[in-house]
């Protein structure tokens, strides 16, 4: 018999929570074959059999379990259970004219069927709108009419949009996952630690869109994939760090670390909630190299699939609310860290360029930074370098104007 305990995942991790068993209690497992799913307090992570056998759970789903508890047996004594073969003994087909009352039966049929698929013009409507095909509902009208209150429920369903009863006061109550613990933990500890004020600026987005309309298809064929805000984002932050450095530092008990690199954290929303990866050396890499390191991170948070390196580390962190339709917010700071840069939603305003107003896509952004290391005019100064870099995206190929460059002032 051979035990099964909880493995060492990290150094800072001495709990875990079994969020949910992959084979049943009983199943013979194979060698390596995933047994179960841990939740930790930065990711999910399964557990390989180590050997093949019976087996027999000792924890259950929900379970928070120090590290290196007993969480099941395997016996690996237990031969492995033949596979059952089915013998499918095929009747002759034999064709007989049906009756008198199996015809109407049929002809009944035949009517219903016809009237379950058809709905009413207003729930049809509605079908429409939802973008639900009327032969995925079942009616409940007359014949098996589909009915606007069918076309409704079958709408929210696609939506998972819980059908309320009218006056209802009914609740539920679900336990706090790991993660979603560690993350109020965190941002209560941001909240009261740092000396964290905001600063806000506004992009003028139009020399980027540009860029992308024109050269978006290019770029995704050759690359295989999307040219987005974050790679412009996360450019001009790492210009702008090398420039400010108290903006990439941190804080280590009664010491100020700087930082010569930029691993830029990218907050990602996952279903098991926020998550926030780091893109190592991002000074380092390309455009291109930083949409795939965004993409590959996005889809393993996703997933479920990020390792504990992936998420730890991290020296400046850029949150994207936009992508959820915020129009402006204040971002918290992600410790140890002494700042947060928040993008937020495109939106169409008039402007006064020139005298003349015009209408120019313009972004809000938001600097939340730690006042204990960052003075005011640090964190404006930077976030200024910031928007000159995004307005001006030729700036981000020598890290200045060429024509400063070139005339040397």
């Amino acid at each position: 018999m051979t035990e099964v305990k909880v493995p060492s995942l990290a150094e800072s991790i001495t709990e875990v929570t079994l969020s949910r068993w992959l084979v049943k209690d009983g199943d013979y497992v194979t060698l390596d074959q995933p047994i179960c799913e841990f939740e930790t307090d930065k990711a999910s992570q399964e557990l390989p059999s180590p050997v093949a056998g019976i087996i027999k759970f000792v924890a259950k789903d929900g379970d928070d379990l120090k590290i290196g508890a007993l969480i099941c047996n395997i016996d690996e004594t237990a031969a492995k259970p033949a596979e059952e073969k089915k013998t499918v003994v095929k009747s002759p087909e034999k064709k007989e004219e049906p009756r008198q009352e199996e015809k109407k039966e049929q002809v009944a049929t035949s009517e219903k069927t016809y009237a379950t698929g058809t709905p009413s013009p207003a729930a049809k409507k509605t079908l429409e709108e939802g973008g639900v095909k009327n032969t995925d509902v079942k009616g409940t009208g007359v014949k098996g009419r589909v009915t606007k209150e069918d076309a409704i429920k079958a709408v929210r369903e696609k939506a998972n949009m819980p059908v309320r009863e009218a006056f209802s006061r009914n609740e539920r109550r679900e336990k706090m996952s790991r993660l979603r613990k560690t993350i109020s933990e965190r941002l209560v500890y941001s909240k009261n630690s740092t000396a964290m004020l905001t600063t806000f600026n506004e992009v003028d987005m139009t020399a980027i869109n540009t860029i992308r309309a024109k050269y978006g298809d290019a770029f995704k064929k050759k690359n295989e994939v999307g040219l987005g805000m974050m790679s412009f984002f996360s450019k001009a932050v790492c210009l702008a760090l090398e420039k400010f450095p108290s903006v990439n530092a941190s804080i280590e008990e009664n010491e100020i670390v700087y930082h010569d690199y930029c691993d830029i954290s990218i907050a990602v929303s996952t279903p098991k909630g926020l998550v926030v990866p780091v893109i190592r050396n991002a000074e380092s890499l390309s455009l291109a190299g930083v949409e795939k390191k965004v993409k590959e991170l996005a889809i393993k948070g996703r997933d479920g699939l990020l390792t504990m390196e992936e998420m730890t580390g991290g020296t400046f962190t850029i949150s994207n609310g936009g992508v959820f339709g915020s129009l402006m917010s204040t971002p918290i700071i992600n410790p140890p860290q002494t700042a947060i840069l928040g993008m937020h939603k495109t939106q169409d305003r008039p402007m006064a360029i020139d005298g003349q107003v015009v209408i120019r896509p313009m972004m809000y952004v938001a600097l939340s930074y730690d006042h204990r290391v960052i003075d005011g005019k640090e964190s404006v100064s930077f976030l200024v370098a910031v928007k000159d870099f995004l307005e001006n995206p030729h700036k981000m190929l020598l890290g200045a104007d060429p024509v400063d460059l070139l005339l040397d002032i």
